[in-house]
């Protein structure tokens, strides 16, 4: 099997080890005695939601809505499916939003409130304040977006502009609420995954006002207004630790990136190459990530330390990028173009950064492969590396060398997918 080959399959191993279709049914509760009403929001709701169908008892009623990213739908009977923005909210979203907290209010306690929790419900489960219009919750998303802040801190603020996300869907019903959880962020607390809809949220309004304050994000006069009376108190904050109303709330995490990379380590192994897994939890920079992780491809090539070729050096996480160019990609095409441009005189040495979900960014390509020479063979098209990677454009380098790695939606998200095959 080639190189590529070897990359790529396993990269659809991680992407299987998380399918909704297969880890959901063994987590399902038993109908209660009332009704139970399904709601969510995340890039893998409509797989989800069609798990809960496929599995639910025929005769224990079930109605209920999802958000999902356009273009990331399921055909579904029961449970109706949204498709609405992503990573910046819209209008489509919010609606869904405001008809998911109207039926989740009319619960009772005989009732069971089913949420389907996922990467990318932040942005699709959009329901802000009053006080506060759309289009300043999207100028303030968009400008987080690029500001380089971790998707921890960017829901610190999301939380506190919000009627749903920081515990406060659980908060908003009578009925048990339990919350079936695919994780897209370090450490899988369900605080920050989708921002955390039924789970005790510890940040704080004046929390939210230092993360604008840390990254300079200008943020509407209306967000800074609301976030300011919070902080004095005259907002009601989101639910904490400790509240007694999450003695009827479970949040249980299904899928994990670590189970991913593990699943991509087996398949390595299963192909006779060795895999280290280095971590699921990696953050920073994409471009700062990818000078160490070459450090430490050239020390496994040159030196056969700590691991000897060929090794698979397996990484999952989520870094972020501080757009400061015009150029296209997400962070993986960031990473991956970076690494080219260390290892640009390498040999032996093949990479691939994907992300699960099946969208790097905002492009349509999942990521890249890298393979030695891609730096001078882009070189003699007319294309410097080093000029596209300070425009934030790997995009376009890995489309020019026919590298791109096309998937289509996945309807899952366990972050971000990084292997260097030192072969």
């Amino acid at each position: 099997m080639s190189p590529r080959d070897l990359l790529l399959g396993s990269f659809h191993a991680a992407v299987a080890a998380a399918d909704p279709l297969h880890i959901v049914p063994a987590h399902l509760p038993q109908p209660p005695r009332g009704r139970t009403l399904v709601v969510g929001a995340g890039k893998a709701a409509a797989a989800m939601a069609l798990a809960v169908e496929q599995h639910w008892p025929a005769q224990a009623p079930l109605d209920g809505l999802v958000i999902t990213r356009y273009q990331h739908g399921l055909l579904t009977n029961r449970i109706t499916v949204i498709e609405a923005g992503h990573p910046v909210p819209d209008e489509a979203g919010e609606k869904a939003a405001a008809d998911t907290l109207r039926r989740v209010k009319a619960l009772g306690r005989d009732d069971l409130l089913l949420v389907l929790v996922s990467g990318g419900g932040s942005s699709l489960l959009s329901l802000p304040v009053p006080e506060i219009p759309m289009a300043d919750l999207k100028a303030t998303t968009q400008a987080l977006l690029r500001s380089g802040a971790p998707i921890q801190h960017m829901n610190t603020v999301r939380k506190h502009l919000s009627l749903i996300q920081g515990g406060r869907l659980a908060a908003s019903t009578k009925a048990r609420v339990v919350a079936l959880i695919i994780s897209d962020v370090t450490g899988d607390d369900p605080t920050h995954i989708a921002s955390g809809p039924c789970a005790p949220d510890p940040t704080t309004y004046q929390d939210a006002l230092d993360v604008l304050a840390t990254y300079g994000v200008q943020a509407p006069r209306t967000v800074t207004d609301h976030l300011a009376r919070g902080a004095r108190g005259e907002a009601a904050e989101t639910p904490k630790p400790g509240d007694k109303l999450f003695e009827r709330v479970e949040n249980r995490v299904i899928a994990t990136a670590h189970r991913s990379l593990a699943a991509a380590a087996d398949f390595f192994s299963g192909h006779g190459v060795q895999a280290a897994i280095l971590g699921d939890s990696v953050t920073g920079e994409a471009r700062e990530v990818a000078k160490v992780y070459a450090a430490l491809a050239r020390e496994v090539g040159q030196h056969g330390t700590p691991w000897r070729a060929p090794v698979a050096l397996i990484s999952g996480g989520e870094c972020t990028v501080t757009v400061r160019g015009r150029g296209r990609g997400g962070r993986c095409a960031e990473f991956l173009l970076a690494l080219a441009v260390e290892l640009e005189d390498a040999d032996g040495i093949h990479a691939l950064a994907c992300d699960t979900d099946g969208i790097d960014g905002s492009e349509d390509n999942a990521g890249a492969v890298l393979s030695p020479g891609s730096v001078a063979r882009a070189a003699k098209q007319g294309i410097a590396a080093e000029r596209l990677l300070a425009d934030n454009d790997g995009y376009t380098f890995f489309r020019a060398l026919d590298a791109l790695v096309v998937t289509g939606p996945t309807r899952t998200n366990v972050n971000d997918y990084r292997v260097i095959l030192v072969a």
